[in-house]
């Protein structure tokens, strides 16, 4: 394992030296929050910030990607085909990632490539990036990344992993992906790794002693899945819920889309765009039949994909990283650690 010394006072001319080879994407504010972007020239990653607005998962899954265009014009030889769209293959190194985004992209990934089922879309803007994760010393009061296999300084799904001190970050390659992103930038004054791990761990042990909110996963699996559906608790958890979707488009983990043509003129286009769960018409039939038409329907299969079918399915831990995005900005305080602690507790009736 290798670990570098990044002087902070030659950051920003360091990172210029990526732009000629690399699209750079990082943290910035926008009003009172904070959200990626592709970054310009003159401007840098700001790593003053507890978590992001948004996840990147739009980096990989755009919420619209452009698939196909055709022509609807029958003078044209091309008239009715398909044509693929050329898609931005320009690799990107992404700054400042919190490492329970980076491990969200692994929960995803057995939805997206796998040998059963590959996403060409998916698969190429995941390969084109580099993640380098930026350490999270304060967690927020929301955050539960502890409990769900993830941690302030988790480093799976990441490239590398930046720790940041008084004048410099304290950066760690863990892929080859990484190594080379050091060697790009001329990165190389090395640590010696007994000394680095040391640092690193008491800085990981303070930073989870911060976190203050705890859930318990272990016995979800061990739960009858016809029993969790039934329970009378989901018209509780339901009854407040606005089916405004928030929950789905902030959280990392949830990858629900739709496929649109849409039309104009003798031209048009075949659209992904994000859906959610959530919604009701998300599950409407051509026939007119909706078999999640009720809204304690939606709001028990968003937590049952994610607290259980997933668990199921996968033979994994749950489809969250307990990053908390989904409590802080739910309008009416839906609360997923509660409908953990709902679950965990619930005992059918003889």
């Amino acid at each position: 394992m290798k670990f570098i010394r990044i002087n902070k006072e030659n950051w920003e001319r360091d990172l210029q030296k990526l732009r000629r080879s690399f699209r750079l994407i990082g943290p910035v504010k926008a009003d009172q929050d904070y959200l990626f972007k592709t970054l310009g020239e003159g401007e840098f990653p700001d790593f003053n910030f507890l978590n992001t607005r948004l996840s990147l998962k739009s980096l990989v899954l755009p919420q619209s990607e452009n698939m196909f265009e055709y022509s609807l014009d029958q003078s044209r030889e091309d008239c009715h085909i398909l044509k693929e769209v050329k898609r931005n293959s320009t690799p990107c190194v992404v700054f400042g990632i919190r490492p329970c985004d980076a491990f969200a992209f692994l929960l995803v990934k057995p939805n997206f490539d796998t040998p059963e089922h590959e996403d060409p879309y998916w698969k190429q803007a995941y390969g084109a990036i580099t993640l380098v994760g930026l350490a999270c010393d304060t967690p927020c009061s929301t955050c539960f990344c502890t409990s769900s296999g993830c941690g302030p300084y988790h480093e799976e799904g990441l490239d590398v992993l930046l720790v940041p001190a008084d004048d410099h970050y304290l950066a760690k390659a863990i892929t080859e992906k990484g190594k080379h992103l050091l060697k790009a930038v001329d990165w190389d004054t090395e640590i010696a790794p007994d000394v680095a791990e040391k640092e690193i761990e008491a800085r990981r042990l303070a930073a989870e002693k911060r976190i203050t909110s705890f859930i318990s996963t272990d016995h979800l699996k061990e739960k009858v899945t016809i029993d969790l559906y039934d329970a009378p608790f989901w018209e509780d958890v339901a009854f407040s819920c606005i089916n405004c979707g928030i929950c789905t488009y902030v959280c990392p983990t949830c990858w629900c889309f739709d496929i649109q043509d849409e039309t104009r003129g003798k031209s048009g286009r075949r659209m992904r765009n994000w859906d959610s769960c959530m919604y009701p018409l998300f599950t409407l039939h051509a026939s007119g039949h909706n078999p999640r038409g009720m809204k304690i329907q939606r709001v028990r299969q968003r937590f049952m994909h994610k607290l259980k079918y997933y668990v199921d399915k996968y033979n994994n831990g749950i489809q969250c990283v307990g990053c908390g995005r989904c409590i802080r900005l739910c309008p009416v305080n839906i609360d997923i650690r509660k409908v953990v602690e709902l679950m965990n507790n619930y005992k059918p009736l003889a």
